[in-house]
């Protein structure tokens, strides 16, 4: 049976076999044309995802009278052939989830990185709701998604990337006498989930990226508190673990927090000190008694020469940031330590801070100008560098030391630092 102008009318036998012979030959030219498969083009060296369902639509209405709208697309092309979408990011190199979806289901999923071209079906072999849904991510940047019809023109796309809204700019990490801080410096008031564990804790920093200083900074932590810490971009959040080192009991430290203001640079801090729940009297004992240790010889001749290479390698502006008393737990032991510097200096207790400038810093209202100016002090440096020795094991001396006077700079850019100061000193007391 036909309808032909609203009326039932009975095709013969003769109409049935065209019929099928119509839709046979259209089958197989269906099957002959989309025949092939979608390649990079020559010379360029891109991957090639193939995206074409195992099962492809049937036979309908459109595979009849396809091979008439060609004419009207563009030639049996169109209808018949395979196809390739290229897709970009800008930036490129982001990642791609890539979805075929028909009538609202998934038929095939694959991820690539970009640029890539997704290979397709040939449209005959494609339903009229089927579509290319594209999730695309790269760190430091917004998720985007993209739909568009599996059936469109389309024979490349670009995804313009916007970058997330916050970022980790600098990380600084302080050890000393069993206290520790870590302080993630970021560009915009930042929005931070603390989870607590047993064997450390995890920092949850919503639509942050982190810059490649703050990554290097955070791959360097370690401490007699802290093995280590890692962090992972977790869609637009930036997740950062850290872990206690063996023997840290978590019940017997604790981790506060606080919000600041680093005016200077513009960017807030969030700061985690982590100490234990007992008094620190054992420490200050310690720290007094390692001060006493500190003679004249530690802070002139040679030892001036180490003092001079890592202030001329790091700079007095840094340094005076990291050793200037900004509320952190560290201030009472750089205090003690350059008063204790005036103690040993020759010349009546002065420290030369250059330019002609001198305070003594036994004298207290002396002793808080030149902590303001601590990174220019002459002296003051290889005095830490003894104080340290004497307070902390040898395994972690550098990391305490580092953690002092550049808490923010990266553990290979230091060593480097370090070594040249170190070869510089004994230079000068091989020549004696």
């Amino acid at each position: 049976m036909q309808v032909r102008g609203g009326v039932w009318i009975r095709v013969g036998a003769r109409g049935r076999l065209l019929a099928a012979a119509w839709i046979g030959a259209v089958a197989l030219i269906a099957g002959s044309a989309a025949a092939g498969e979608v390649v990079a083009p020559e010379g360029e060296d891109i991957e090639v995802v193939d995206l074409t369902p195992n099962d492809p639509v049937g036979v309908s209405m459109r595979t009849v009278t396809a091979p008439f709208t060609a004419v009207f697309r563009g030639g049996m092309d169109y209808w018949y052939a395979p196809r390739g979408i290229r897709v970009d990011t800008t930036p490129s190199g982001g990642l791609v989830d890539l979805f075929y979806v028909r009538r609202n289901f998934q038929k095939r999923f694959e991820q690539a990185e970009t640029p890539v071209i997704v290979g397709l079906p040939a449209r005959i072999k494609t339903g009229p709701r089927d579509s290319l849904t594209i999730r695309a991510f790269r760190e430091g940047y917004r998720q985007k998604r993209v739909t568009i019809p599996v059936s469109s023109r389309e024979t490349s796309i670009v995804i313009n990337l916007e970058p997330l809204p916050n970022t980790l700019s600098l990380i600084s990490h302080r050890y000393f006498a069993g206290r520790s801080s870590l302080i993630f410096l970021t560009k915009e008031p930042a929005t931070v989930r603390l989870q607590e564990k047993r064997d450390g804790f995890t920092l949850i920093l919503s639509q942050t990226a982190k810059s490649p200083e703050a990554g290097a900074a955070l791959d360097s932590i370690g401490s007699p508190i802290l093995s280590g810490a890692y962090a992972q971009q977790l869609g637009e959040d930036l997740v950062i673990t850290a872990e206690f080192n063996e023997g840290v009991i978590k019940d017997d430290i604790q981790v506060r927090s606080r919000e600041e203001l680093d005016a200077a640079r513009d960017l807030h801090m969030y700061t985690l000190d982590i100490a234990p729940k007992v008094g620190s009297g054992g420490a200050v004992a310690r720290a007094k008694s390692a001060l006493e240790e500190v003679r004249t010889a530690d802070v002139t001749g040679c030892a001036l020469g180490f003092d001079s290479s890592l202030r001329e390698d790091l700079g007095s502006g840094d340094l005076n940031r990291a050793l200037t008393p900004r509320g952190a737990f560290t201030d009472p032991y750089l205090r003690a330590a350059m008063r204790r510097l005036g103690e040993v200096s020759p010349g009546d207790g002065a420290v030369d801070f250059g330019g002609g400038m001198s305070y003594r810093p036994t004298i207290p209202i002396e002793l808080e100008v030149a902590l303001s100016q601590a990174g220019d002090a002459r002296g003051f440096l290889s005095l830490l560098d003894r104080f340290v020795s004497e307070m902390e094991e040898s395994e972690y001396q550098r990391e305490t030391f580092r953690s002092l006077i550049a808490p923010e700079l990266d553990e290979a850019s230091f060593d480097a630092i370090m070594d040249r100061a170190q070869e510089r000193r004994k230079s000068c007391l091989a020549s004696r």
